[in-house]
């Protein structure tokens, strides 16, 4: 009796054992298939233009429909499993004898089929002085005419009526750069280096389109305008850190503004001044007058505009603050963020970081 049953158990290892090879051997055919050329005979190129901000998903789908891969759900697999999260936007010639992995490798790595196209990455929480060097380093096009343009007002108006997130209310004159904060921190790619400014604005101006309008609704149902919204989230993109302790710290700017408090954010006299954040400030350039610094104790407002580009993260931190009964905060130069409910409590960890040697500067 106990040699049949040993007898069945082994002829069921022996079963279990055959199907799991055969399903290996399966699988590992199916992935050979799968990135193999999909015709490894034709030599015709192809033509691939992705776009800033395709996802790998829509990017699959395109070289699918090409016929340049089989299945653009497997290569959503493929390039997750091979560390490719950053595909770039670029105009590729690919063919289909490219193997996947070859196909993967060329998006990955950007190799663009036109040698004069150029990528530009901005930054996020830089200004539009920062943005304007940056252009004139990367194409033909000068600082001065970057910035004479940022601050053309005919210019201006025109965009306004285009974008519907663009009002007059960036027309005022105590504003620097209407355009502050409103384009968006991406990269882009353009034909060559004689690319014109407009061009490189309004592609920027329609990928903040394309984020905005995720949230248009809570944008346009809210207590703040969108100009008020974006002039938090970039306080907070200097401010903080990640999502989280950028919620924080919106929170503490409505808890300030609720008590006609002033804001007290460093980072708005920096860019009052238009100095560098790369050193303390002096007592009195912190009292300064002016409708961007909110260290100044009568000023009981957001500044009068955005003092920096902003990222999702510090957009839906402005939108989505967390609530809580501090209001003052506080970094050291590692990094960390301590929140306090009072004056007192601010200025005792400020000495206590102070002490342990992690202030700032």
């Amino acid at each position: 009796m106990r040699r049949r049953k040993l007898k069945r158990k082994v002829k069921v290892t022996i079963v279990i054992l055959v199907i799991l090879g055969l399903l290996l051997i399966a699988s590992s055919g199916l992935y050979s298939y799968l990135v193999s050329p999909v015709d490894k005979t034709s030599k015709a190129t192809i033509e691939v233009k992705i776009t800033t901000g395709m996802s790998t998903k829509k990017i699959g789908e395109l070289l699918e429909k090409k016929g340049l891969i089989r299945d653009s759900s497997f290569f959503l697999i493929y390039t997750k499993l091979n560390h490719c999260s950053s595909l770039k936007a670029a105009t590729y010639d690919l063919k289909k004898n490219m193997s996947l992995r070859k196909i993967t490798d060329v998006i990955c790595n950007g190799q663009a089929s036109n040698t004069e196209t150029i990528n530009i990455t901005f930054k996020e929480g830089k200004r539009i002085t920062d943005y304007a060097k940056l252009i004139s380093e990367k194409t033909t096009n000068s600082y001065d005419d970057v910035i004479n343009l940022m601050k053309n007002y005919t210019y201006i108006e025109e965009l306004i009526d285009k974008y519907w997130f663009l009002t007059e209310t960036i027309l005022n004159p105590n504003i620097y750069y209407p355009l502050e904060g409103y384009i968006y921190p991406d990269t882009y790619q353009f034909e060559n280096k004689n690319v014109e400014i407009k061009t490189i604005i309004e592609k920027m101006l329609n990928q903040t389109d394309k984020i905005l309008t995720e949230y248009k609704d809570s944008l346009q149902n809210s207590k703040h305008t969108i100009h008020e919204y974006l002039t938090l989230a970039s306080m907070a993109e200097l401010e903080g850190t990640n999502t989280e302790n950028r919620k924080m710290i919106v929170g503490i700017f409505e808890n300030r503004m609720k008590r006609k408090m002033n804001l007290g954010s460093d980072v708005t006299t920096y860019y009052a001044l238009q100095l560098p954040m790369t050193s303390d400030l002096t007592a009195k350039q912190f009292a300064t007058k002016n409708p961007y610094n909110t260290r100044d104790m009568e000023m009981k407002t957001l500044p009068v505009g955005p003092i920096a580009s902003i990222s999702k993260s510090s957009l839906e931190a402005a939108l989505n603050p967390t609530p809580s009964s501090y209001y003052y905060f506080v970094a050291d130069k590692l990094g960390n963020i301590f929140y306090t409910k009072n004056s007192n409590e601010h200025l005792k960890k400020v000495q206590e970081i102070k002490e342990a040697g992690n202030w700032i500067w």
